[in-house]
Parts: structure tokens; C-alpha cells; sequence
């Protein structure tokens, strides 16, 4: 869901929450939230108890256990968090953002699918850019605070993994990891 297609005054009149970083927000027993400002993980656990990222989540996303059928299901922050609530009746006015959801959802899939690690590891990266990314002077700034452990969670590896594939990424000069706990996907 791209900003130009977000419509403001759909949402203005709906509860409006605020959550900040690293919060978990409840989950509602039925309907779904709109995020107005900010990103979130959407997270499940396997029966040995591993964390499985469902996705990554930011402005104009719908997002809910409705979307995707999973439990548990829970929604942490991952910066200051503006969200709107979307009641079961009112779910044909938000078609635009559920497809979105879809769509985002097959794209994690099919990175995860990815046989290369390496290769895994890039194209959630740029998946992410794209997300969440601002233009800065090296490229892509991938403007999420996210942990080793995090982005091991996302891919299904180990956080030993990331940490290796991350400095060959940048000893490849695909990133910089100069700032702390960001991202840039250097522009070729």
C-alpha cells in the first residue's frame, strides 16, 4: 500500500490508538487495525516454542488474526505505532489494504523460499527498502531498528547465520552497517 492510495478521511472516524517501540499491542477479538503511523512484526510461535515472523507491517497495512488464521498472533512494535480499529461492517471499505496484506504475504513467502541464504537474507532486505526505506546519500536507508535474532526469526535461520551472511553482504559492499542497528543497501 503505497501513501498516494491511502485515503485519510476513511478512517477519522474509528478509535484511534498509540502505542511506542518495542510495545505489544492487543489484539482485538474481532476486526482488524489500520496502521496510521509507524511499523510492526507480526509474530506466531511453533509447538517448540520458536518465534515465526509473519511479516512486517507499516503505514496504510491492515493487519489481525482475521488476515491470517494463525494463533497465537501477536503484534509488537517496532517504532512509535499510530493505529485505527476496523470493525467487522466495515471491512468492504478496507478491500484496497486486505489485498495488500495478501500481497505482501505471498512476497515474505517467496523470500523465504529462496534457497540461497545469502540471497534470502538480500531480498528481505531490499523487501524491507522498499517498505520502509528512505533515500540517503549510500542508497536505501532501511529505517527499522531490527536485532540479528529478529531478522533470523523472519528467515527461518539462525542468528549466528545472519551475523556471517550480514558481513559478507557488506564485505560484498551490497550494506552499510555504519549506524547503529540500521541497514543501507548501497546504490550501484
Amino acid at each position: 500500500m503505497t501513501l498516494s492510495t491511502y485515503t485519510p478521511g476513511l478512517y477519522a472516524s474509528l478509535r484511534h490508538q498509540t502505542f511506542t517501540h518495542r510495545q505489544l499491542v492487543p489484539v482485538p477479538s474481532q476486526g482488524l487495525l489500520r496502521i496510521e503511523r509507524g511499523a510492526v512484526r507480526t509474530v506466531t510461535w511453533s509447538e517448540q516454542g520458536t518465534a515465526i515472523t509473519l511479516g512486517y507491517w507499516g503505514v496504510g497495512d491492515a493487519i489481525g488474526q482475521p488476515l491470517c488464521g494463525v494463533q497465537p498472533y501477536q503484534i509488537e512494535c517496532k517504532t512509535h505505532l499510530e493505529i485505527s480499529y476496523i470493525p467487522t461492517n466495515l471491512y468492504d471499505r478496507s478491500l484496497d489494504e486486505i489485498f495488500a496484506h495478501l500481497q505482501q504475504t505471498q512476497e515474505f513467502f517467496c523470500i523465504l523460499r529462496t534457497e540461497s541464504l545469502r540471497d534470502r537474507l538480500l531480498q528481505l532486505l531490499v523487501w524491507l527498502g522498499k517498505k520502509f526505506g528512505r533515500e540517503v546519500a549510500q542508497g536505501l536507508l532501511i529505517d527499522l531498528r531490527l536485532t540479528h535474532q529478529e531478522i533470523s526469526e523472519a528467515l527461518g535461520i539462525t542468528r549466528i547465520t545472519v551475523t556471517r551472511l550480514m558481513a559478507r553482504l557488506e564485505e560484498e559492499g551490497l550494506i552499510d552497517r555504519s549506524r547503529p542497528q540500521y541497514i543501507v543497501l548501497i546504490s550501484r
